[in-house]
């Protein structure tokens, strides 16, 4: 198993320890030494409400949409497993292979664990524009 897929393994463990015991966004200390910077920049964007999952009726199929903290406020789209569409999930993720996830992918996995995702209903056709758009 490659470093990265063990990291993401401990990540994917850990959040679901969160998730089951919705016990507040403490955190255990391995998500500092696997996100570092990008943890505390996540719990901002959390914190203010920044992670939207958008569910598209009646597919079911859902989209995360995740508001950076510059001040243009943009709203990332990150999709529940591997996609985000800001610039550091290309360089910092993909290209140069330097983190495990971005911190806009990071929120919306702290978000849902700690049940702090605003819910947004949409039609599927609404969601198929959405998706259009990337």
């Amino acid at each position: 198993m490659a470093a990265s897929s063990a990291s993401t393994a401990v990540a994917d463990s850990i959040w679901r320890e969160i998730k089951s015991s919705r016990s507040g966004l403490i955190f255990p200390l391995p998500l500092h030494l696997l996100f570092g910077k990008n943890l505390e920049r996540a719990t901002i964007i959390v914190d203010e409400g920044g992670v939207q999952k958008h569910t598209g009726n009646p597919s079911g199929r859902f989209i995360f949409k995740v508001v950076g903290n510059s001040k243009k406020k943009t709203k990332y789209i990150c999709f529940p497993e591997h996609f985000c569409t800001c610039y550091s999930f290309f360089h910092d993720v993909v290209s140069k292979g330097e983190q495990l996830c971005c911190k806009h992918q990071i929120a919306f996995k702290l978000a849902e664990a700690a049940g702090m995702c605003k819910e947004v209903s949409i039609t599927d056709e609404k969601l198929a524009e959405i998706l259009s758009e990337i």
